[in-house]
């Protein structure tokens, strides 16, 4: 059973696990958008099956690569495998976007060297995931707690979207945020299991239709969200 947070790194971890924290996700739909347009996601129930398949597929493999961060693996290697776990290249695109948002956020926040290694290596951006993850380790977190942040971004980016894009009831997509808890919590415990087993054991699981969708929808001339 894990143990119980300090009271410090409960707090950090929620600082790095709220919405208003500066690292750019509200720009992005994670793959919402596009499944709003086609008719994949009217309404409360199609956002919750939206969201349950977003977090066991890309959600567990970002988790997994957050923990392992977290956990001290080398994010230079995590961040390859993260490039070999996201075939679309809008998806990798958006990932080392993000990245160097979270990254601005985190050494602001949580100044280290490790942070300071990772955005020499990777100027243009790491995946968001492996800096998530870096971040959560200089904030003194472990890799549940990386691996619980990137959960949650999982679902709640794609609600707050649909709120935005459906005029969804807010309630609603809270409730169905709180339907999935217990499937977040799962997804994090098995995201931080894998990652205490090395690089080699962290999971690839995959949604080709979002990156379908996720190509399309950069070519979409307008849109309100950056993917």
């Amino acid at each position: 059973m894990t143990q119980p947070l300090p009271t410090a790194q409960r707090a950090a971890l929620l600082v790095l696990a709220d919405g208003r924290f500066p690292a750019g996700g509200h720009a992005h739909s994670g793959g919402a958008e596009a499944a709003v347009k086609e008719g994949r996601i009217k309404d409360a129930a199609g956002l919750e099956a939206f969201c349950r398949g977003r977090l066991h597929t890309t959600g567990l493999t970002s988790a997994a690569l957050a923990a392992g961060a977290a956990h001290g693996l080398d994010p230079e290697e995590l961040d390859a495998a993260a490039d070999a776990r996201t075939p679309s290249p809008a998806l990798r695109a958006a990932a080392r976007r993000l990245g160097r948002q979270m990254m601005r956020a985190a050494r602001a926040t949580w100044p280290c060297a490790e942070l300071d290694a990772l955005a020499a290596a990777f100027p243009r951006g790491a995946h968001q995931p492996v800096v998530l993850g870096v971040a959560a380790r200089a904030a003194g977190l472990g890799p549940e707690e990386a691996a619980h942040c990137v959960a949650y971004e999982t679902v709640s980016g794609p609600a707050t979207a649909t709120v935005r894009l459906l005029s969804l009831d807010p309630f609603q997509a809270t409730a169905v945020l709180a339907r999935l808890a217990p499937a977040m919590d799962l997804v994090a415990e098995e995201a931080a299991r894998a990652a205490r087993q090395g690089i080699d054991a962290l999971p690839a699981a995959s949604a080709p239709l979002l990156d379908i969708t996720a190509e399309q929808h950069a070519s979409w001339p307008v849109r309100l969200f950056a993917s």
